[in-house]
């Protein structure tokens, strides 16, 4: 643990050299060709770094936020594009652009004119409370989904298949709502929500589009969804042009959830990852030209279309998500890791006692 520890620091510092560079460097060159040469051995760096990492956390989190969302953010920046780019009259600090490069934040925009600031800060106060319950209540239940795993053996295969959705939900939302909340505190940047309550989607295109981890909805909307639209729209027609750039979208998010997977279990993908992600593509596309036939003259209530709609998800990821993360024994290596964390606190907090314990002896004397 020690030795990823140390692995883990050389890493970041890489990444914080990296993107230092990408802002004092890259940023001078005229956006196009010239400055995306500059920045692909960046992207080269980034892919690679996190292979000298093992751990389920610090090895999954590293290469979610560098080998996926950075390398993508940077390649848009490249063409002056995505969440990196920002007009001559805006300054922009190094450790914001760092923040924003390699975290899964995404700035609010402006606030919307009409409304008084006094009214603003009651709100913007009462949804940070609502949120921090919010996010106290899913630490708790994170803890029950890993205490459930202790009696795996004995509940029904579709009470397990829920506890994995729960697991992989509670973890993003976790990880994903700390990072915002270190960033809001340091440098006080408003940032949109990462998840839109994903347990109310009332069909793929809600689920995906609108509620599930937005921040790489974003990412894939401006470097895969519009650019394919604007390339198709010319020689496809824009009927089947957006058909086509949904399903370019779910293919690149397929491919780089394999990578995510082999940067986890170092096995050979065996692309049912890939299959899950190309198949829900296929169905957003039916999904979309089903509705625009329709025009909204017939839809599900909520309370039918909410169950189809989770349920084609889970049944789907019980499928072709899940058995990957099985066979690279996820579940167990995080568990393996919660109780190592658990360990350390507890030797941290014997020696802080002891510490504490001569001092208050030597005082005595």
């Amino acid at each position: 643990m020690e030795n990823e520890i140390n692995n883990f620091i050389k890493v970041w510092f890489t990444v914080f050299a990296s993107l230092t560079y990408s802002y004092f460097i890259s940023k001078q060159i005229p956006k196009g060709k010239f400055r995306l040469v500059s920045l692909l051995p960046i992207v080269i760096i980034f892919i690679l770094l996190p292979l000298t990492l093992y751990s389920m956390h610090l090895g999954g989190i590293t290469a979610f936020f560098i080998a996926w969302l950075a390398n993508f953010k940077l390649l848009l920046f490249a063409f002056d594009q995505g969440p990196l780019s920002f007009s001559q009259n805006t300054y922009v600090s190094l450790p914001v652009f760092i923040c924003i490069a390699c975290l899964p934040i995404k700035m609010k925009s402006n606030t919307k004119n009409g409304a008084t600031p006094s009214i603003q800060i009651d709100k913007k106060s009462f949804l940070q409370s609502i949120k921090k319950i919010s996010n106290v209540i899913k630490v708790v239940l994170l803890a029950l989904v890993v205490y459930l795993y202790d009696y795996e053996q004995y509940l029904h295969p579709t009470l397990v298949l829920l506890l994995y959705c729960f697991h992989i939900y509670f973890s993003l939302e976790i990880m994903l709502a700390t990072v915002a909340t270190m960033v809001q505190s340091l440098l006080g940047l408003e940032l949109e929500p990462h998840f839109q309550k994903p347990y109310l989607a009332t069909s793929l295109q809600d689920f995906w589009g609108k509620r599930w981890n937005l921040i790489v909805t974003s990412i894939l909307r401006q470097s895969v969804y519009y650019p394919m639209l604007r390339v198709s729209s010319g020689w496809i027609g824009k009927r089947w042009a957006q058909k086509f750039a949904v399903f370019a979208t779910f293919i690149v998010s397929g491919l780089m959830h394999e990578l995510m997977f082999y940067y986890l279990g170092r096995v050979k993908p065996t692309w049912e990852v890939m299959l899950f992600f190309v198949l829900h593509g296929v169905c957003l596309a039916v999904e979309i030209a089903v509705k625009k036939s329709l025009k909204d003259r017939w839809q599900l209530h909520p309370v039918v279309s909410t169950p189809l709609a989770l349920g084609f998800v889970v049944a789907t990821g019980y499928w072709l998500f899940f058995p990957q993360l099985l066979r690279c024994d996820a579940v167990g290596r995080a568990l393996n890791e919660y109780a190592a964390v658990v360990e350390f606190l507890k030797s941290v907090r014997h020696t802080m006692m002891i510490s504490l314990a001569k001092i208050v002896k030597y005082v005595g004397v």
